[in-house]
């Protein structure tokens, strides 16, 4: 083994990447018109094609690769919530495709891959402060599989607790044996994987009932309404939080006393609370410093729902793709997803560890817990608190230059408290609404900066989402403040004249 896996050999592999990283302040956020073209038209026609294993890396290195965005690379890339990789992360991802375990049976006494991801989960339970009670943990493709297994768990249960049982007798059985008529998923702000995830598990998109309470905050839960559906006859229910909403970064509960109520109420009526924390969660790790204290408590009272999304390629900054799934019912995790009547895939023996194929949708499943682990062993606790505060820094320093600007809007309006309520995002527009219309375009046009585009009451907006490890809040504040001011007063942008 020491022959193929040299630890001399592997640690000048993770220096080059980390060289890689540390020279590409400048790397483009998008390729130009002209490598998309080249890489484009270098797509051989038909396997007919065959090339030299040579040709073939020369083909991708030279042709492919520099017609792929720069999200890896660049500091700047601010689009769909994305992080990079840490080149620790992405070591060890290189070592899991050499390795290729595929990690679906728990095995012991062959491999210790599910011992890997139970610590990493536990780890991860660890650093975001959810304490010992969530005993169902398991490792998904991202957010949006993690919230497929939320209501998939959260289905099961209403109807359980009312005599039903769906992993059994079939949604409509148990629905008939448990004398439900309607399923109903409350939210606000709600991502829109959730409404994709009651489409998949047989709940449909028009069970998701947006709750906010106004227009002008509809990422805040109106918990006295909820109230009201709850008490709908014949209704079992999934209470859906957004930690943090997408366009905003805001949070659905105000903290604490806010959980306290939903669970009170969840209790009461037989309802299960799954919180889509993809990201905001992490704002759970940031320092007990008084710039932080506001966001610390908005998340406060998570750890009281029965079950948790967190996206690993997002702030964690591991690679496509992992998530994650936390549930306080082993019990239900189990219901929904034990993989029946298949002996050759039985575990080696009892353990306290679960096979992964009976935790979630995949049977054959890739080893992303080894990239999660060698991230949280090498950052810990603190290194991921000033990661983050760097993150969050960044967006604050953005927001503010925005709302001081003339020729920009800071969403959403009201004179709300940056230093309070921002978090990683961003959200804005220019007051010009012919600039308005292609703002995205022009930011993204200069290679150096790269945002999303989304709405915000019904109008064109921009926001940014600052997830990657590589923020520098001087460097990059600088850097986003004179692009923004160029594309406003209709200039070119040149890195070269950054001051």
């Amino acid at each position: 083994m020491d022959d193929i896996f040299n630890p001399k050999a592997e640690e000048a592999i993770l220096v080059s990447l980390e060289k890689l990283h540390a020279q590409s302040t400048t790397y483009p956020t998008l390729p130009s018109p002209e490598l998309l073209a080249t890489g484009s038209s270098s797509l051989v026609p038909s396997i007919a094609s065959t090339k030299s294993e040579q040709d073939v890396i020369r083909h991708i290195t030279g042709d492919i690769v520099p017609a792929l965005t720069g999200q890896a690379l660049s500091p700047r890339y601010y689009g769909f919530v994305t992080g990079s990789s840490l080149p620790i992360a992405a070591w060890a991802d290189t070592l899991v495709t050499r390795i290729d375990q595929n990690v679906q049976v728990h095995l012991p006494h062959q491999t210790i891959a599910t011992e890997v991801e139970d610590r990493a989960l536990r780890m991860l339970g660890e650093l975001l402060k959810l304490g010992d009670s969530f005993e169902g943990r398991t490792l998904t493709t991202g957010a949006t599989g993690s919230n497929v297994l939320g209501l998939a768990c959260g289905r099961e249960a209403i109807i359980e607790k009312r005599g039903g049982n769906v992993g059994e007798d079939g949604l409509l059985g148990a629905c008939m044996a448990a004398g439900v008529s309607n399923i109903q998923v409350l939210t606000s702000g709600g991502h829109s994987s959730l409404s994709k995830a009651a489409s998949i598990v047989g709940l449909g998109r028009q069970s998701v009932k947006e709750l906010g309470v106004s227009a002008d905050e509809p990422w805040k839960l109106d918990i006295d309404v909820v109230e009201k559906h709850l008490q709908k006859e014949g209704t079992a229910t999934i209470i859906g939080i957004s930690a943090g909403e997408v366009n905003t970064g805001r949070f659905a509960v105000d903290g604490l006393a806010g959980m306290k109520r939903l669970r009170a109420l969840a209790d009461k009526y037989s309802a299960w609370i799954h919180v889509d924390g993809a990201f905001g969660i992490f704002a759970r790790c940031l320092d007990n410093m008084a710039d932080f204290e506001d966001l610390k408590r908005q998340v406060e009272g998570i750890q009281l729902a029965d079950s948790i999304t967190v996206d690993g390629h997002k702030i964690l900054n591991v690679p496509y793709d992992c998530g994650m799934f936390f549930t306080r019912s082993q019990s239900t995790l189990a219901s929904v997803f034990t993989n029946p009547n298949a002996a050759y895939l039985a575990g080696g023996s009892a353990s306290k560890i679960s096979s992964p194929l009976n935790n979630g949708l995949e049977n054959s499943r890739r080893f992303r817990a080894l990239p999660v682990y060698a991230t949280l062993l090498s950052q810990g606790s603190n290194g991921f608190a000033a990661m983050i505060s760097r993150m969050v820094l960044l967006a604050r320093r953005v927001a503010g230059w925005i709302r001081a600007s003339e020729q920009y809007e800071l969403l959403p309006g009201g004179d709300w408290n940056i230093e309070k309520e921002t978090f990683i995002i961003v959200l804005f527009r220019a007051r010009d609404n012919n600039l308005n219309d292609n703002l995205v375009e022009k930011i993204n046009a200069t290679r150096q900066m790269y945002v999303s585009g989304t709405k915000w009451k019904g109008e064109k907006a921009v926001r940014i989402a600052v997830s990657t490890w590589k923020v520098d809040v001087e460097r990059d504040g600088r850097i986003v403040e004179q692009i923004l001011a160029a594309v406003a007063e209709g200039r070119d942008f040149e890195m070269a004249q950054v001051k």
